[in-house]
């Protein structure tokens, strides 16, 4: 009888040790979770409800330093299939636009599917086993859990990354890959808030807008995002925020200058906004600056703003020259903050980085190095935009390492 031992009860686990069950009746699945339950970081995603994955899947929401191998890979098991496998175990869903959700909108309803699903195939779930090392001989493998042993024909790797240790991702996968031969990229937080230096906003702190976010790195551009930004008072949160933090990680991690820009009246271009705010000033010439601004912006934003462009609040609008105008619009549309952290791994919703994608075969998971060793999920380079998106990569990289983990000879 084939024995497959998989480490690790998150999202790619669950669906590898479903997918090997179903593939092989005859195989023994033994999934070994170092928590005192499976799947804990799948009742966090969505805050709760669980973005199972999003309609809407293009390249650009997946990075990698080998991004057409992960589209490759996605495409072995597309967002249709992750679909019909959890209309399989019985899921109905609910449709936010592109985003797709449980009917439920609980996040509890997709894990007890899951390990309904492995307890009817007969999925041996072992919990609170943390495993120390995993080795490889002519026989197969020893996975060794303290004072534990096991033996396996084929080993999944299903560890996660570092992210959200406090739900069992504390990095331990990326040892145990290491320890196998394989390399790693740089890991770092994604998906995560950013510490800006000398904050310009921290007196507004709690005040979420509308603003284009960009990460400029040596003061180049590399990727923007706009939605809901959030001012803290140690920095900048929220949508678009996390979307551009991988690089800014990244860029920190390369101890590179690092910036983000923030453009706050996206709708406008600056000739515009400038233009807007010239004939905003018509009728309105005895007001003070900080109530000129009154019905544009937060009114804990308005101080802030006008004491970056070096205008007085008390300041009469008829006294504003127009460098002034050109300079207040200026911070608004193109205000730079530079970075000097992001929070740690445990605000973080995933990581960037882990083991290239070179290292293994992109139609099983199973390692280049290490017959019969699959990786999936978080373990490997990729990380996804906001959206579903992390979670497809974790059905997708589970199914296709279930199925090929029990096929091999």
């Amino acid at each position: 009888m084939k024995r497959v031992i998989i480490i690790g009860g998150g999202a790619s686990g669950l669906t590898a040790a479903i997918m090997a069950a179903r593939k092989s009746q005859k195989a023994q699945i033994i999934l070994l979770e170092q928590k005192d339950s499976p799947g804990k970081k799948i009742l966090a995603t969505g805050n709760g409800r669980c973005n199972l994955t999003n309609l809407l899947q293009n390249p650009s929401c997946y990075r990698s330093e080998h991004p057409e191998i992960a589209e490759n890979i996605l495409a072995r098991f597309p967002v249709k299939d992750t679909l019909a496998f959890f209309q399989s175990l019985g899921l109905m869903f609910k449709m936010r636009g592109d985003y797709v959700y449980p009917r439920s909108d609980q996040a509890s309803t997709v894990l007890e599917l899951l390990l309904l699903e492995a307890e009817r195939l007969g999925v041996q779930v072992h919990t609170g086993i943390s495993v120390d090392s995993v080795t490889r001989n002519a026989k197969g493998f020893r996975v060794s859990a303290k004072e534990q042993k096991y033996l396996a024909d084929a080993v999944i790797l299903a560890c996660g990354g570092k992210a959200s240790s406090a739900l069992g991702s504390d990095g331990s996968g990326y040892t145990l890959a290491k320890s196998l031969g394989h390399s790693m990229e740089p890991v770092v937080p994604a998906l995560v808030q950013l510490k800006v230096a000398k904050h310009p906003y921290s007196k507004a702190s709690g005040v979420r807008t509308e603003a284009t976010v960009s990460a400029r790195i040596d003061g180049e551009i590399v990727a923007s995002d706009r939605g809901e930004l959030q001012v803290t008072a140690y920095g900048i949160s929220g949508i678009p925020v996390f979307q551009v933090s991988r690089y800014v990680a990244k860029g920190l991690y390369e101890k590179r200058k690092v910036q983000v820009q923030l453009d706050l009246i996206p709708d406008l271009e600056q000739s515009e906004f400038v233009s807007y705010l010239n004939r905003r000033r018509t009728g309105r010439e005895s007001m003070a600056c900080g109530e000129f601004l009154t019905g544009i912006f937060h009114k804990k934003l308005i101080p802030r703003l006008l004491e970056q462009a070096g205008i007085r609040m008390n300041q009469k609008v008829s006294e504003l020259t127009k460098q002034q105008v050109r300079h207040f619009a200026d911070i608004c549309k193109a205000g730079l903050l530079t970075i000097t952290d992001t929070n740690g791994f445990e605000n973080a919703q995933v990581c960037a980085g882990g083991v290239p994608l070179t290292e293994i075969h992109p139609d099983t998971m199973e390692s280049r190095y290490v017959p019969g060793l699959y990786l999936t999920g978080e373990l490997l380079d990729v990380d996804g935009i906001c959206g579903g998106y992390n979670l497809q990569w974790a059905w997708t990289t589970g199914a296709l390492a279930g199925c090929a983990c029990v096929s091999r000879d």
